[in-house]
């Protein structure tokens, strides 16, 4: 039921026009009756709502964030990404983990690539990202065994060559050029608040280049790393996302 729920409520969220029951039936492969109940609570409680038939997102969400009193990253700006797009002239991303997958919540880049995968919140494998190899590594162990459980036996060579990867990666909180995407590759680090690491910063790009710089980015996100540790966690206020440097 509850990954019933998470699935109608994130159909919703992407929908410009909202979604009827047929279409969560579909979506979710089960007849209308056994769906109908889940929709009409999540109507009645505030996380969906209804137009003319059509389900979009509620307020309860965004109530919910306001009364934690926090975002998912608080010490990371999109100045921060900026800064990073101009000193490396490499795409810049801010990754955080939302269930199984990675998503990019903010970019500054060029690249129309980055710009589609965090402009329309697209899932990345948590496996085949550096900044999901960051991610991975500063989950509690119970949490990262069952995330590799669930990755797909296609993704076995991988999970061998992170576990190879991971001393080093919790050591540093860094994940170096892993060569575990077909399109790009990168150098990510780990952002931590309140000793926790709650998202990734990386520096992203065509997988040669990143080789050939791999010390460089390096030490502009160890050197950056070491800022936002200086900053500690609070409201931070970050402008429209993808919002981006003038070049």
């Amino acid at each position: 039921m509850i990954d019933r729920v998470a699935i109608i409520l994130d159909l919703a969220a992407r929908s410009r026009h909202g979604i009827t029951l047929t279409e969560f039936a579909r979506e979710l492969a089960a007849p209308v009756s056994s769906i109908q109940g889940l929709v009409n609570g999540l109507a009645a409680t505030g996380y969906l709502e209804e137009r003319d038939r059509r389900y979009l997102l509620g307020p309860a969400p965004f109530l919910l964030t306001r009364l934690a009193g926090r975002l998912p990253v608080t010490t990371v700006s999109h100045e921060d990404l900026a800064s990073i797009y101009e000193e490396t002239g490499m795409t810049a991303v801010l990754a955080i983990v939302v269930g199984s997958d990675v998503y990019y919540v903010d970019y500054a880049s060029s690249d129309l690539r980055y710009a589609y995968l965090a402009e329309g919140f697209v899932r990345r494998s948590l496996i085949r990202t550096s900044a999901g190899w960051v991610l991975l590594a500063g989950m509690e162990r119970r949490d990262l065994w069952a995330q590799l459980g669930a990755l797909p036996p296609d993704d076995a060579a991988l999970v061998g060559l992170f576990l190879g990867e991971l001393p080093r990666i919790q050591r540093d909180g860094l994940a170096v050029a892993p060569g575990v995407s077909a399109e790009a590759d990168g150098v990510s680090v780990a952002v931590i608040e309140d000793g926790k690491t709650v998202a990734a910063v990386g520096i992203m790009g065509d997988p040669s280049e990143v080789d050939q710089r791999k010390e460089e980015l390096i030490a502009v996100l160890s050197r950056r790393r070491v800022q936002w540790a200086r900053r500690g966690p609070g409201p931070f206020p970050r402008p429209a996302r993808g919002e981006q440097p003038e070049t």
